[in-house]
This record gives structure tokens, C-alpha cells and sequence, in this order.
């Protein structure tokens, strides 16, 4: 069984930075990744939020290029799905290619957005269908989108659009929101924004660009057409945790807590990025976690 100083599960921001941050610290480190590095960004046409690109980068070019710079200082990456993690006098993780030993870990395993799971949805990803509104909602400025959800994130989301856009559609399945009061209040005073009220997208039309959306109403069952040139979908995010869950806290939602050292309720465990409890969920955030979990493995190691 191969040993190792610290492994790390997740191959985005988080753990790539992570994975830079110990392996010049020379420890012995393994990344583990399940699809392909650079996590969410991947999916990301042009990054232009991120320091150091002042044209901005697409999201798979800048995966690449923190895969890059953390395996030259000498960080492993294998491709393979983690089955199982278990605690004893040392961290087993099991995984599709074997099993391996590590005296730390750090979790940077992310989290999905949640889908809507219609017709359209997969195929205008990236061309119209958007996760992230501050990733993406220059690219519609005086455009006409949809923001799909009820909480404080499509209510946040919709808010921000309003700074770029000619008019925003709020969709929602109920006839009230669930944000809180401070956003309502703010959301109801923007002229910029309409809601559609007891309503949920059936459809997501368009060829190489979203076009329109075909909705229903959830009363009388009712279709109905909206043309946007945007959607942003904000219907929560669900963790990539639960394998997790038998040697760490997790809250409510599945996300796990930390410090601000970005430890764990489990010594030795880490976790870094988007599976963090409160994260800011962009990528320079992402990277900072994994170096503060990279330095506080160090430390863990030496004392």
C-alpha cells in the first residue's frame, strides 16, 4: 500500500493550490481527481475575475495551468474515483486503482450546481445557461435573461444581473420568495427586475445559443414562452461530501465546517474550497483555502 504525507481529493482550485503548496513544502503528496482538473472552472468560457490575466483565460486553460505548475515541484495526480476513507492509526482511502495510507488529508472535493434537469439544459451549458452570475453576468450586459430560484442566491444573483442588464426575469415555483427580508426589499425596489410567479422551466430552447424558454405554471399547468438570451440557474448547490461524512462534521446542507486554518472536526483532516461551509465560491478563494490547508498541514505534520 502506498504512504504518503498528505493526500488530497479534488483536483480544482483548491486542491491544485493545495497540492503547489505541499509539494514545495516537500511533502510527500498524491492529488486525487475523479473527472478533470480545474473543477468548475472548466466549464467557464472566459475567466476575468482572476489576477493576473487582464484579458481574461478560459476555464480549461487555466485548470491546465495550475496543473501544471503544481505537478513541476513534483505533486503526484492520479485520475480514479475515491470509494471509501476510513480513520485508524493513519487515513486509508480506498479508490477505484487501490488503496493508499497518508497521515493527513485535505478535502477539496468541491460541489455541483444543482440542475434543473430539462430538455436543453446539458447542451446550452456555457452558451446561454449560466451557474454563476458573477462569473458570467458581464458577458450579458444590456441583454434580457432569467434568473431561476427563490432564495438568497437567485435573489442576490438577480440584484447583481440588474447592474448589467436591460431586464431580468425572476422565475420561481412559488408565489413568494424564501429570501430573506434586507433582499426582498431590495429586489421588489429594482424596476429593473419582474417577477413569474408559480412557474418552472419545462424547456430550454435554442441551437448554438439559448434562445427562448418554454415554462409552465405550477397551478393550472399552463405553457407559456419567454424569450432571454440568458439563464442563470440558482437552485442550490449540493456538496460532494457524503463519502466524507463518516470521519468529519458536516451541517445541515452536507458542507463541511472549518476554522479559519481550514481545519476539520477530524485531526489531521483539512478541507479547502467549495465543500466549505460559508465559501465564497469563486476560484481565487478557492486557491487561497488550499494554500492556508497546505500550510496548516505542514505545521500539523511537524509538531
Amino acid at each position: 500500500m502506498n504512504e504518503y504525507d498528505v493526500i488530497i481529493i479534488g483536483g480544482g482550485p483548491a486542491g491544485l493550490a493545495a497540492g503547489l503548496y505541499t509539494a514545495r513544502a516537500g511533502l510527500k503528496a498524491i492529488l486525487i481527481e475523479r473527472g478533470v482538473f480545474g473543477g468548475q472552472i472548466v466549464n467557464a468560457r472566459v475567466v476575468e475575475n482572476y489576477p493576473g490575466f487582464p484579458e481574461g483565460i478560459s476555464g480549461p486553460e487555466l485548470g491546465e495551468f495550475m496543473r501544471r505548475q503544481a505537478t513541476k515541484f513534483g505533486l503526484e495526480t492520479i485520475i480514479t474515483e475515491v470509494t471509501g476513507v476510513r480513520s485508524g492509526n493513519a487515513y486509508e482511502i480506498s479508490t477505484n486503482e487501490g488503496n493508499m495510507e497518508t497521515k493527513t488529508i485535505i478535502i477539496a472535493a468541491g460541489s455541483e450546481y444543482r440542475k434543473l434537469a430539462v430538455p436543453g439544459e446539458e447542451s446550452l451549458t456555457g452558451h446561454g445557461v449560466s451557474y454563476c452570475a458573477t462569473c458570467d453576468g458581464f458577458f450579458f450586459r444590456d441583454r434580457e435573461v432569467a434568473v431561476v430560484g427563490g432564495g438568497d442566491t437567485a435573489v442576490t444573483d438577480a440584484l447583481e444581473l440588474s447592474q448589467h442588464c436591460r431586464k431580468v426575469y425572476i422565475i420561481h415555483r412559488r408565489e413568494r420568495l424564501r429570501a430573506t427580508k434586507a433582499l426582498q426589499e431590495k429586489v421588489f425596489s429594482e424596476p429593473k427586475i419582474e417577477f413569474i410567479w408559480n412557474t418552472v422551466v419545462h424547456e430550454i430552447v435554442g441551437d448554438r445559443l439559448l434562445r427562448s424558454l418554454t415554462m409552465r405554471n405550477t397551478e393550472t399547468g399552463e405553457l407559456s414562452n419567454l424569450e432571454v438570451d440568458g439563464l442563470f440557474v440558482a437552485v442550490g448547490l449540493k456538496p460532494n461530501s457524503q463519502i466524507f461524512s463518516q470521519i468529519v462534521t458536516l451541517d445541515e446542507e452536507g458542507f463541511i465546517p472549518t476554522d479559519q486554518l481550514m481545519r476539520t472536526s477530524a485531526p489531521g483532516v483539512f478541507a479547502a474550497g467549495d465543500i466549505r461551509s460559508s465559501s465564497f465560491r469563486q476560484v481565487i478563494t478557492a486557491t487561497g483555502d488550499g494554500a492556508v490547508a497546505a500550510n496548516s498541514t505542514f505545521k500539523y505534520l511537524h509538531e
